[in-house]
């Protein structure tokens, strides 16, 4: 027989930095992303989420299907750098106002 949920709920996602897009001395590619994972510091760890989903979920003013909040799915393609950042293309580009918020 099945009870009540017992204790607290698992959170099956992690929250992440949107750094910036991806760039060369002179030159940005926004169709490549640069997040920090919270809790990913290395290389190493982030081998784990490589080929994930992430979501870039943002609220709109206007209701579709009966909700404000909008979404923008992507994928974490490889690693950048050696701190845990990583890259992640999305199916349309980020906006520029997603850059530095959580």
């Amino acid at each position: 027989m099945v009870k009540g949920r017992q204790g607290e709920r698992v959170r099956l996602y992690v929250r992440g930095t949107i750094l910036g897009y991806k760039r060369s001395k002179s030159n940005q590619y926004p169709n490549t992303s640069l997040i920090q994972i919270e809790g990913v510091n290395t290389k190493e760890e982030v081998a784990w989420y490589a080929g994930k989903r992430m979501a870039y979920i943002y609220k709109a003013k206007v209701k579709k299907n009966g909700s404000h909040y909008r979404c923008i799915w992507g994928k974490v393609t490889r690693p950048h750098g050696n701190s845990g950042v990583v890259r992640a293309k999305f199916k349309s580009n980020l906006p520029p106002k997603s850059m530095v918020r959580r």
